[in-house]
């Protein structure tokens, strides 16, 4: 990083206001809205695009027929879902169509961490969409690799938590996402870099040593914190049906137990609030990528 964090702001965030963190759980209709609200913004679901049937949604998302109906009357009423005779639901989003690309003076890397469930994916592709900045994500980069090396290791390729993959698997895709973000980075790319960085946030020596590398390319990162409160994860985590993610989901109490929602980097830091009473995910973008530029001058 280019620049030095006062020790007395190391946990201010650099949103002109913090969005609080909630200690009550969301209505269902309002995880599911939000969560399809974001699939919307992030491109999965395309404009134009017919949503599935009221039942084969209630199916995938795991809830009553009544909560996919709620959740429904949300979407319709932001503008983001319209429903059309014989035709049945269908996405609006034609500003899909439009790009962009945000070209700095200097690269700029937009590290997104969060827990399993955040949403720092969808928040990364949101970003892309908008500014054109290649989107790094360590799932998509690192994933065939790290299933069939867990494989040839005798372990099951969904292993997340053992420590044959934590200190000897999950090291390499760090190093991994990180040379591609340098290689990006050294040809003047600027990127967005979607992983958990749990750990590596709470380490003060990898975040000296990841400010001393990309100083030494003359590269700006903004480090970025996704907070999701735990019930919106868990309707996400269920929906997105992954199989690394079965060992949380079949001890999902103890998995919830074992995180904490309230954890934020040592550094400073921009936050996003993906709770489902929260700004939607694309005017927080928005508010990031004013903040990016305004920092740039």
């Amino acid at each position: 990083m280019s620049e030095q964090t006062d020790p007395a702001d190391k946990h201010r965030s650099l949103m002109a206001d913090d969005q609080p963190r909630l200690s009550r759980s969301e209505s269902l209709h309002q995880q599911v809205a939000r969560n399809i609200q974001n699939d919307i913004e992030a491109g999965r679901l395309r404009h134009d695009e017919t949503l599935k049937t009221t039942r084969e949604l209630a199916k995938q998302w795991g809830v009553s027929v009544f909560t996919i109906n709620e959740a429904m009357k949300i979407l319709i009423a932001n503008g983001l879902v319209e429903s059309r005779p014989r035709s049945g639901r269908k996405v609006v989003a034609p500003q899909q169509e439009q790009h962009s690309i945000l070209r700095m003076p200097n690269p700029n890397v937009l590290m997104i961490g969060g827990y399993a469930g955040s949403g720092k994916t969808e928040l990364g592709r949101i970003l892309a969409r908008r500014i054109g900045w290649p989107i790094l994500d360590k799932d998509t980069l690192t994933r065939p690799v790290v299933e069939a090396a867990l494989q040839v290791m005798g372990c099951s390729p969904n292993d997340r938590e053992s420590k044959s993959y934590l200190t000897q698997i999950r090291p390499r895709e760090y190093e991994a996402l990180r040379s591609a973000v340098t290689e990006n980075v050294q040809c003047g790319n600027s990127a967005i870099v979607t992983a958990p960085f749990i750990r590596e946030l709470k380490d003060d020596a990898w975040v000296n040593r990841m400010r001393t590398l990309y100083d030494s390319l003359g590269a700006k990162v903004t480090v970025v914190w996704v907070y999701c409160d735990i019930d919106t994860m868990h309707t996400y985590i269920r929906h997105r049906s992954a199989a690394r993610d079965a060992s949380k989901l079949d001890n999902w109490p103890e998995y919830a137990a074992s995180i904490d929602v309230d954890f934020r980097p040592n550094i400073a830091h921009f936050l996003v609030d993906n709770s489902a009473s929260g700004n939607p995910l694309r005017e927080q973008a928005s508010t990031l990528v004013s903040y990016v530029l305004g920092e740039a001058k």
